[in-house]
């Protein structure tokens, strides 16, 4: 039948549908239950078989929105056969979390790489739409999944189509979708609507459910059935969902016994076998059932049997049955599913978990063994509800707390910060150790890098780890490690900076041990940079690290001034991170990489992983660290003089981490907005903004960053007359370089020093510090050149000036860092030599994500190795390089080598 009052939408529909091949996307479908967002899928499918497209389709439900990958199993099913083409790791991850091997943990992010590899092989020969109803109700898993496709299938002919009820949360971002919201049909298509499905109404009658139905087509065609029962004044007050489940109870009452009991098993079955069913109704009513018993349903369109399956004709019918189901029924019922299921144990026990009616140790510990498998299969939802259901069956206090906890732990994981304070909130309502009270408390702290949760912040954390140091040292570290973490977010003040790391050497951890180091150096990046610097570069990790302890290593190495080490730990780390599906890990690791190249001056790889980082951060809902690479974001846009993109960047980023204090976010917001002031001139404002981060009492004073701006502030203050007022932060740094090694603070005080002499001592320190081995540091190196050559020229030594500002202009064309290359070029002109203008190169041409491929392609890597390492299919890698080798002028891999050679 022809869909009523969705022409637009259709219209929408039938345009993605005839897009030319490889241009894909998502689309959800929002509304209310009953306003036809099942319909319009159908008439989707219907258009899309007209098309030739290859049509999927999955769909969520209660009853298994705990089963680990439930709903992909439906959506792969057609696809089997391309199962066995996919990489080797790939095709683990799959057969693992799919049940259908045992192997080590898969990461949903890999399993999702495993699934766009096969939609997009799949779609080599037909476009591929995936349709997905219900997606409120789909288990954890395979919801992240599909939101890691739909987040990469622009490149591929591919368009999912998901409908989700208004009020549930989405995992994608609103950017990332295109919605498409259903309403109410008007007063003439409800008019035709009901007309056409109840064509003998009486006016009256007419009338008064067109008001009733309030445009919704499930109602109009619903509520007709049910018009004498809705005739009670009670019911005519209900919300409007609730008259038509009402509706459907009202209908399921005029049903035979065997039929109800056969109705009510199928809603409590998460499998809709047919055999399942009739042989659990046996059990519960002890009468004969079978698939001739279901026939009553059928006109009464409740359900439809297909082939061997019973579905519900609505979502709602099954969730009406279900809470009118009496307690002891809805037991018995599970009790009966349970007894039929001795083959499938992970099943049988969730029926028997759901059919006790009062405390099961035995069923509790049965649950929470089934947590672990489910966490192993990648399932980490479903271990979140087994270990809470196990807590709600416990006998034993003691396990009770464990087992919440434990939960709570994996919704950490899931990002799920509500589910965690429901979770800590029910075990705090029992008796809990010492040793589990800390554990709560650690764990509250677990989102936003625990800005908005500990009122005391490192002081408690670290007192609480002291306290746990002699019962549980790995709890004691991995709290000491969150209160190290705050060092860097926010600030507890010197005393409490040296409490974390008193706290820490008291532990006795190896002098290597890459906790010890990090720690040490997010809680006194000045104190002990020598020491972490020293220590790192003799750490070898053993063979099979799991990337982890790189990125502990990365970032300390970051945070004491060595951005040489933090990129190889970066590089070391994300190899067996991106393997095993770590993007949560990674986001942090190439973020590492993506700070250190901008600092050194590295701005092509500077752009790559700066995108890759920010990216990995929002899909994995590390709001934070978001901000932080937003922020050098626009530090990098600023440094590539896009003002513009610099000022917009900056004020995200400080939207993020302004409410919440985030130190690093708005000290490396106010270097962006500095460096874009800087190179447009507005040396005045520059220094506004750069004199900001030496100030302890403004926001944007982080201990660590801080060391990495000087040269830009007195920079700025010299061309603005402001001199003096920065000779109170040289002289404090100077000390400060007296304790600790961090090398790129040395470089940036060598030209400070020359900056902030008098006339007659600035020749002599220019030269040393263009003397100075500078070869990791070219950025520090190209302003050393620029401003001893706009030192000379000022001084009327113009012809020794040219030799200097030729050698700045050249090295910040190769660098990438445009306003100062500009600078140079203007002060080449007032020497009187002109300057030819600079010749855009690939990063002026691609995107930051175009530059990441063509980076890779140069190093030799293939394009599957590519979508491998980058989390695309091979085939987007393709037709990304297709576009990209017109726009550099080049025809082969090797002419793509010499122009990214250029770069480095």
């Amino acid at each position: 039948m022809e869909l009523v009052g969705r022409d637009d939408q259709l219209d929408l529909l039938r345009r993605l549908l005839a897009e030319p091949r490889g241009r894909g996307t998502a689309v959800l479908v929002r509304g209310a239950p009953g306003i036809g967002k099942t319909a319009l899928l159908a008439e989707t499918a219907a258009l899309a078989e007209g098309f030739g497209h290859q049509v999927l389709r999955t769909s969520g439900a209660e009853a298994e929105s705990d089963i680990p990958y439930a709903g992909l199993q439906l959506v792969l099913r057609p696809l089997a056969a391309g199962a066995a083409q996919l990489a080797a790791p790939h095709r683990q991850a799959l057969d693992t979390a799919l049940g259908h091997a045992e192997a080590g943990v898969p990461d949903v992010f890999l399993v999702g790489l495993a699934v766009l590899n096969l939609l997009a092989d799949a779609a080599a020969a037909a476009p591929v739409v995936v349709l997905v109803d219900d997606v409120q109700w789909l288990d954890d898993a395979t919801a992240c999944v599909l939101a890691f496709v739909a987040r990469r299938i622009a490149g591929e002919p591919v368009l999912i189509v998901g409908a989700a009820r208004d009020g549930y949360r989405s995992r994608l971002h609103s950017d990332e979708v295109t919605s498409v919201p259903l309403g109410p049909l008007t007063d003439g298509q409800a008019a035709q609507l009901l007309a056409d499905h109840a064509p003998h109404l009486r006016p009256t009658a007419h009338r008064r459910l067109l008001a009733e139905a309030a445009g919704n087509p499930l109602a109009l065609t619903e509520l007709p059935r049910a018009l004498d029962a809705s005739a009670d004044p009670h019911v005519s007050r209900l919300p409007l969902t609730e008259r038509l489940e009402r509706a459907f109870t009202d209908r399921l009452e005029t049903l035979p016994d065997i039929t109800r009991g056969l109705l009510r098993i199928a809603v409590l079955d998460d499998s809709p076998s047919l055999a399942e069913i009739c042989r659990a109704t046996r059990l519960l009513t002890g009468l004969p059932a079978g698939t001739a018993d279901l026939e009553p349903a059928v006109p009464a369109r409740l359900v439809q049997v297909v082939g061997n399956e019973v579905r519900f004709e609505h979502p709602l019918i099954r969730s009406a049955i279900h809470q009118t189901m009496p307690t002891g029924v809805r037991h018995a019922a599970h009790a009966a599913l349970a007894a039929v299921l001795d083959d499938q144990p992970d099943r049988q026990l969730r029926h028997r978990a759901a059919a006790a009616d009062d405390p099961r140790e035995p069923v509790a510990a049965a649950l929470e063994d089934a947590a672990h498998r489910a966490a192993r299969r990648g399932g980490i939802a479903a271990a979140v509800t087994a270990l809470e259901q196990a807590a709600a069956l416990s006998e034993i206090a003691d396990r009770r707390a464990e087992r919440l906890l434990r939960a709570a732990d994996f919704a950490v994981e899931l990002g799920r910060p509500e589910t965690v304070t429901r979770l800590l909130d029910q075990a705090l309502t029992g008796p809990l150790s010492r040793r589990q009270h800390a554990t709560v408390v650690w764990l509250r702290g677990s989102f936003d890098e625990g800005l908005h949760s500990h009122a005391s912040g490192a002081n408690s954390l670290t007192a609480l780890a002291e306290e746990m140091a002699a019962q549980d040292r790995a709890l004691a570290l991995r709290i000491l490690w969150s209160a190290a973490q705050l060092c860097f977010w926010s600030d507890p003040g010197p005393e409490g900076r040296r409490r974390v790391l008193r706290a820490v050497e008291r532990m006795e951890l190896d002098e290597l041990d890459p906790w010890r180091l990090a720690i040490c150096a997010y809680a006194a990046p000045v104190e002990r940079g020598g020491y972490v610097l020293a220590r790192a570069r003799q750490v070898a990790l053993k063979e099979g690290d799991d990337g982890r302890a790189y990125r502990m290593l990365s970032t300390a190495s970051l945070l004491v001034g060595g951005f040489d080490l933090a990129r190889e730990f970066s590089a070391a780390g994300g190899v067996p991170l991106r393997a095993q599906g770590r993007l949560g890990l990674l986001a942090r690791t190439v973020g590492a990489d993506a700070w250190s190249a901008l600092v050194v001056g590295d701005l092509g790889a500077a752009i790559a992983a700066t995108e890759e980082s920010r990216r990995l951060a929002r899909e994995t809902s590390q709001t934070m660290m978001y901000a932080l690479m937003t922020a050098t974001a626009a530090k990098l846009a600023a440094l590539r003089g896009e003002e513009e993109s610099a000022r917009e960047l900056a004020e995200e980023a400080e939207g993020i981490g302004l409410p919440a204090g985030a130190r690093p976010v708005l000290a490396t917001a106010s270097m962006a907005r500095g460096l874009a002031a800087l190179g447009a001139g507005r040396f005045e404002e520059a220094f506004g903004h750069l004199r900001r981060l030496h100030d302890p009492a403004d926001p944007a004073f982080q201990v660590a960053l801080r060391l990495t701006a000087l040269g830009d502030l007195v920079d700025a203050a010299t061309h603005c007359g402001r001199l003096d007022a920065v000779r109170p932060v040289v002289a404090e740094l100077e000390q400060v370089a007296t304790v600790t090694s961090a090398p790129v603070l040395h470089a940036e005080l060598r030209l400070v020093r020359a900056l902030s002499a008098a006339d007659e001592d600035a020749d002599p320190l220019f030269a040393a510090a263009l003397r100075a081995d500078l070869g990791a540091w070219p950025l520090i190196r190209a302003r050393t050149r620029l401003a001893y050559g706009e030192w000379l020229r000022r001084r009327r030594r113009s012809v020794e000036s040219r030799d200097h500002l030729r050698a700045a202009r050249d090295m910040f064309d190769a660098l990438g860092a445009i306003p100062w290359g500009e600078r140079a070029r203007r002060e080449l002109r007032a020497a009187g030599e002109t300057s030819r203008r600079r010749t855009p190169d690939a990063r002026d041409r691609l995107t930051a994500h175009e530059l990441q491929i063509v980076q890779l392609a140069a190093d030799g890597l293939t394009n599957r190795e590519i979508g491998q390492r980058l989390y695309l299919s091979h085939r987007t890698v393709s037709s990304h390089l297709h576009r990209i080798f017109p726009k550099l002028g080049v025809v082969s891999r090797a002419e793509l080598r010499a122009v990214v050679h250029a770069l480095r």
